[in-house]
């Protein structure tokens, strides 16, 4: 039986398309959710796919490095 791939080669361009990809699934749905009053149902099926897309965002936002710099003032933007 074959294995899981542990190795990725996925660039910061592949990562942001991802990240972009499920922000933009995760609007719709939720849009969708508002409009159909999903929430007040008992379909949970929108509500647990909009979970593991907020659980998966927040794991790739903790992955990420942010860069500071060593020395000197940090001014952000």
């Amino acid at each position: 039986m074959p294995g899981y791939n542990s190795r990725f080669e996925l660039s910061v361009e592949d990562m942001d398309l991802i990240e972009n990809a499920l922000l933009r699934s995760k609007t719709e749905l939720s849009a969708r959710a508002i409009a159909t009053g999903a929430a007040a149902n008992d379909d949970a099926a929108p509500a647990e796919t909009l979970r593991k897309i907020h659980d998966l965002l927040g794991r790739l936002h903790n992955q990420k490095v942010f860069y500071r710099p060593r020395r000197g003032r940090y001014i952000g933007g």
